[in-house]
Parts: structure tokens; C-alpha cells; sequence
């Protein structure tokens, strides 16, 4: 057990309750583009309440969702001509935040200096992505879904509220032991088996990859792959907030991605991508992984609330970590150095060996 590198260290920002990391310097998907349509939306980000609307280009602008005037919430207004206006007085914004119109003012002439802080967005793969700091230009791209539109595979996607901090649910995907028990006869059955697991950390993302796990005896392995088999199983985070995980079951291939939203403190939105190709035809896997999901999701969700209850009971969160706890204390390390923008000691590429390389053995 490497109890130096796995623990998580004490957060500058601890609130009281749990351990809370802010990475602000991000994109995060906002909403699904769907449900951005004629009228301006609300959502949240680290508490901060946004709104999206689509400009006259049909393209989506996010704004503060705080009136510039008397604060009214921008969201409960309407778009005109794409400019969004204001339910209280009826101030006018523009997509870039600035004031286009004062309908009592004489003239209704725009004034100076009236602005709203504005965000970033980027629409693709069916998502609109918000960067997380406003009024900045940003350096990066929002993560690509994998697999998404080619002709070999499939693409179910749900989208869902789920207590606890960023960490706890990004721990909770990625997390292995847990599903014997919490999810017993989805994921898997009551035979164990022993699997190395060998973990790595690079600067921006770390993996673990498992080697000689039969197919799992649940029902998703029954439906996957019915002959049996070896799977090459591979969980992945990646800065800052996604989750994934990855299976290959002879010629059978689900990787299922999860983009996380930290709407509060305690609470994420989730926005799953499920992609596959399998030998069975699509017609009768994909009506299957849906209720799975769900149910998978059902039993995390009622797990994380409790923990999240029982961690506010206490006043703090209290951790204890061994080496099977495979990826969480790398989560947490990446958030935290992200959060201070303190690099790795060795920067990665994919060309460049991780920072942090280590393998175990665990009943799976």
C-alpha cells in the first residue's frame, strides 16, 4: 500500500462538510442541445447560476443569469431577434453580455458600460459546452465523445442528477470492488476472481487497465457476451471531469463515457454516452442498456446520498485508502494540483511513460 500517494491530502477549500475542488478553467457540458431551443435556459455550474439562449445564428451563447440592472434572473426572460431580454424592465443583451437596449430610456439607447459576464460555448456531438470562467478566451477544446456517429456503433445517451462532490462520483463510476456488492447480478455474480490491475497517472488523465477478468456473470456480461471469454477492461479519468470506462469482449466493444457538470458543491449532473458494437444486432442490445443503466444509476444515486448524509452528520469526510482503491486518490490528486495549478513533477504526453505506474492484485 503506497499510503503517501494514495491519500487525499487536506483542501484549502474544505467547506465544512467534504472536500471541495473548483476547476474553473474548464468546459463542462451545459445542457444536450436539444433542450436548448427557443427559449432561454437555466443552469448551474460551481453555483453559479447561467443562462443559455441561442443568438440569432442559432448558435449558444451563456450568459450570467443575473440582470446587469436589478438582478432579475435573465432566464425567466425571452429571446428577441437573438438578443435576450430582461422579464423585469426589459434590458436587452447581446450574445457577447453587452447592453443593446433600455426601452425607457429615451431612444432606448443601449448604455455604456452596462454588461453581463459572459461564457464560452461550444456545441458538438449533441452537447452544448460552457468554459467555466467567464469573460476569458480559452485555451482548450471540450472533450470528444469516442465512437460517436460511426457506422459500427450504436449510441445510447442519458442524462441525470446525482448527490455527493465531483470526486465521490467520479470515484463511484470508476470504481471496481463496489460493483460485487452494490450492484450484484448487473455487473456481476457471486464467484470472485483475481485480476491485476495495473494503475498510472499522467498529467492530465489516469487509467486503470485489468488483465485476465473473465466476462463479468451479471446480466450485461450474459448480454455482451454469451459465449464467454477474456475481457480487456481499461477505467479512465480524464481532467476535469470525465469518467470512463471501457470493455472489449472478443468482438464485442462497450465504452461508455460520462461527462460530469458540478452543478453545486453536493451535487452533478451526469451526461452518459454509451457507444457499443456487438455481434448481437443493435435492435436487441440497445433497448436493454438503457434499464440497466438506470437501475445501476438507481442504486449509485440511494449509495451516494447516504454517504453524503452520513458525511454532513459528521461534519467532515473521513478516508481510509488501500491499494485496491485503485483510482479515487489519483482523482483527487490531479483535481487538487489542477485546482493549484501545480503540474505534475514529470510532464506526460502520450509518447512519455506516467508519472505513476503501480500494479495489484484484487478480487473482482
Amino acid at each position: 500500500m503506497r499510503t503517501a500517494d494514495t491519500e487525499p491530502e487536506p483542501a484549502s477549500d474544505h467547506d465544512g462538510q467534504h472536500f471541495v475542488v473548483r476547476l474553473l478553467d474548464a468546459w463542462y457540458v451545459a445542457c444536450q442541445s436539444r433542450q436548448l431551443r427557443q427559449r432561454p435556459i437555466s443552469r448551474r455550474i460551481f453555483n453559479t447560476p447561467i443562462v443559455l439562449f441561442r443568438g440569432s445564428d442559432g448558435r449558444p451563447a451563456a450568459l450570467l443569469d443575473r440582470c446587469a440592472h436589478r438582478n432579475a434572473p435573465l432566464s425567466l426572460g425571452t429571446c428577441q431577434d437573438g438578443a435576450l431580454e430582461c422579464p423585469y424592465h426589459g434590458w436587452l443583451f447581446g450574445t457577447d453580455g453587452g447592453c443593446q437596449g433600455i426601452p425607457a430610456l429615451c431612444g432606448s439607447q443601449p448604455g455604456r458600460g452596462h454588461r453581463v459576464p459572459r461564457f464560452e460555448t461550444q456545441e458538438q456531438q449533441g452537447f452544448v459546452w460552457v468554459y467555466a470562467r467567464a469573460d476569458v478566451e480559452p485555451k482548450t477544446t471540450p472533450f470528444v465523445f469516442p465512437h460517436v456517429d460511426e457506422p459500427a456503433y450504436a449510441t445510447v445517451r442519458y442524462q441525470a442528477t446525482s448527490p455527493g462532490t465531483l470526486h465521490a462520483n467520479l470515484e463511484n463510476i470508476l470504481d471496481v470492488p463496489h460493483t460485487a456488492y452494490l450492484h450484484r447480478g448487473l455487473f456481476r455474480g457471486v464467484e470472485r476472481n483475481k485480476v491485476t490491475a495495473t494503475v498510472r497517472r499522467f498529467a492530465k488523465h489516469a487509467e486503470a487497465e485489468f488483465v485476465g477478468e473473465p466476462v463479468p456473470k451479471g446480466l450485461l456480461g450474459r448480454i455482451l457476451a454469451p459465449r464467454g471469454g477474456t475481457v480487456v477492461h481499461f477505467d479512465r479519468f480524464v481532467l476535469p471531469s470525465i469518467a470512463q470506462v471501457d470493455y472489449a469482449l472478443g468482438e464485442n466493444h462497450v465504452i461508455a463515457t460520462t461527462a460530469l457538470t458540478p452543478t453545486r458543491d453536493d451535487e452533478v449532473v451526469l451526461n452518459s454516452v454509451i457507444t457499443f458494437k456487438t455481434v448481437m444486432p443493435r435492435i436487441l442490445i440497445q433497448p436493454l442498456l438503457v434499464p440497466i443503466g438506470k437501475r445501476v444509476l438507481a442504486q449509485d444515486r440511494a449509495m451516494l446520498k447516504a454517504q453524503l448524509q452520513r458525511i454532513q452528520d459528521f461534519g467532515k469526510e473521513q478516508f481510509v485508502s488501500t491499494e485496491v482503491d485503485l483510482l479515487g486518490p489519483h482523482i483527487w490528486r490531479l483535481l487538487r494540483q489542477a485546482a493549484r495549478n501545480v503540474p505534475e513533477p514529470q510532464e506526460t504526453t502520450p509518447d512519455l511513460p506516467a508519472v505513476f505506474e503501480n500494479t495489484v492484485e484484487l478480487m473482482a
